[in-house]
């Protein structure tokens, strides 16, 4: 009888009303704290009962899979998620892999032609922007897929309300939190830009400020779309969401959110000395959406909670990935280093896919198999790069196929920057190999970097999800765009011109 209302609750979700007790002879549910206490019959929460350690699962199913209904030694090694072969995992990765990657490499080369546009010229504070608004997608859609996608294999959506009031809030959250971000990275490249440059005329920072609201707000809704009906398809085809959603989530993103980048910076650069107040009515008719956000978005327990405490990694990150968009504009300016502009969104996008990826898995396997604070064994210990791939477990075996992808990966995108760059020229061997180095350092340090960064959160009643890939894209920003400028400056020292 326990284990037949294990799976009832589990069936049930997160927040289902619970059948009469034989007890006391009134509904119940598990509180955070494991008690059983009264609820009303309804569907209806209370935002002030939760808080951002409350337990993804009744605490009496941690450590219990949902597939098999069966109660699982927590030191076993296993995780509460479906079984997975190592060719099942490969496919499942790869595909997100390589399309997220010929998104990325489209990106750079849009990015290599709109440089030259007169927008980009007079306002090289743009560069900055590159930077800090695609590494929007690792704090938003990427974060968006990793929370979905836990919540589908921890049984959270099997309900139709509560599957569609998680969506509606979270996507009602990424819209707010779109525009604080957009607003935000526009004031960090004003602020960069003036003190590289010792000044900023305001009709540059109206346009800085427009182009990167309107920017995050628009991508952030396409995209946010795109990603829950990504990972609800996932679902009903019986693929781990975790493997697909958060590499599609980037599949065209940084295409998408470039071209707007592109187009809605080149519209208001032609509006700025003719109709300058459309400008400001944009920047204000997006500002005065936020109050709607906020109310939608408190409407469920889980974005409620992250309403009010999930702006510290997202913003934090945000600064990390500005600071890489000015190297990224420092190098760019150098004639003999413009080069770096095609190869910059390919080495990060890839960086922050894959580690978004292992990101997802391993906090995945916490929230199913350990409880808030608790951590496995082998993780009580100092932290050794070594368990990062050396072990038998599912996550093990991930973090050795991603970093196992990253040199044939990059190299099938490079010959694909050559080929819609028109094949006139194949990169040198020097390039090719200063590039794949720079990639897999990147990808070795941030797989490292998740594997203690999600157990540290968890350890502290972080949710992982919402914490750690927005600093890892983040960091994967700055790590490969310093990387890859050191890179070409070493090119450049030896007299490589990177062509063939």
């Amino acid at each position: 009888i326990f284990l037949l209302g294990q799976l009832f609750v589990t069936s049930v979700g997160y927040g289902s009303n619970l059948s009469s007790s034989q007890h006391s002879g009134s509904p119940q549910h598990f509180s955070s704290n494991g008690n059983i206490s009264p609820v009303n019959t309804g569907l209806h929460y209370e935002p002030q009962d939760y808080t951002e350690t409350d337990y993804l699962l009744p605490t009496q199913l941690y450590g219990s899979s949902r597939f098999s209904g069966s109660v699982r030694a927590k030191d076993a090694g296993g995780s509460g998620a479906p079984a997975e072969s190592v060719c099942s995992m490969v496919l499942q990765i790869l595909v997100p892999f390589l399309l997220a990657g010929l998104g990325t490499v489209s990106a750079g080369v849009l990015l290599e032609v709109v440089q030259n546009w007169d927008v980009f010229q007079e306002v090289p504070e743009i560069f900055i922007l590159v930077t800090a608004i695609l590494g929007m997608k690792g704090n938003l859609e990427m974060t968006l897929a990793s929370r979905l996608s836990t919540a589908v294999n921890a049984g959270k959506m099997e309900h139709a309300r509560e599957k569609w009031m998680l969506i509606v809030g979270n996507l009602a959250l990424k819209q707010l939190q779109a525009t604080v971000l957009g607003l935000l990275a526009s004031l960090m490249a004003t602020v960069l830009g003036w003190m590289a440059e010792g000044k900023m005329p305001l009709h540059h920072v109206m346009l800085l400020v427009s182009t990167s609201v309107s920017t995050a707000f628009v991508a952030s809704l396409l995209q946010g779309i795109i990603m829950v009906g990504v990972i609800i398809g996932a679902k009903r085809m019986g693929f781990n969401p975790d493997n697909v959603a958060t590499p599609m989530a980037a599949s065209f993103g940084d295409l998408i959110t470039l071209a707007l980048l592109a187009c809605f910076s080149r519209w208001f650069y032609s509006l700025i000395d003719l109709y300058p107040h459309v400008l400001y009515l944009v920047v204000l008719l997006l500002l005065c959406l936020i109050p709607l956000w906020v109310v939608i978005s408190s409407k469920h327990p889980a974005s409620c909670i992250l309403l009010r405490t999930g702006w510290e990694p997202i913003i934090t990150a945000m600064f990390i990935s500005s600071i890489g968009g000015l190297i990224l504009d420092k190098t760019v300016s150098d004639p003999n280093l413009a080069g770096i502009i095609v190869y910059a969104p390919v080495i990060n996008g890839i960086g922050g896919n894959l580690v978004s990826i292992q990101s997802s898995r391993v906090s995945t396997e916490l929230h199913l198999n350990y409880s808030p604070g608790e951590v496995p064994e082998d993780r009580k210990g100092c932290f050794s790069p070594c368990r990062t791939f050396f072990g038998s477990g599912a996550n093990h075996r991930s973090a050795q196929i991603l970093l196992l992808l990253v040199i044939p990966g990059q190299l099938v995108f490079l010959l694909t920057i050559h080929l819609m760059k028109g094949g006139n020229t194949l990169p040198s061997p020097l390039l090719t190999v200063a590039f794949l180095s720079a990639s897999l350092i990147q990808v070795l340090s941030l797989l490292c970097l998740a594997d203690c960064m999600v157990h540290c959160l968890w350890r502290r009643g972080k949710d992982p999800d919402s914490y750690s890939i927005p600093y890892l894209t983040a960091l994967g920003d700055l790590l490969g765009t310093a990387l890859l400028s050191l890179a070409f400056v070493m090119l450049w020292y030896i007299g490589d011109s990177g062509g063939v």
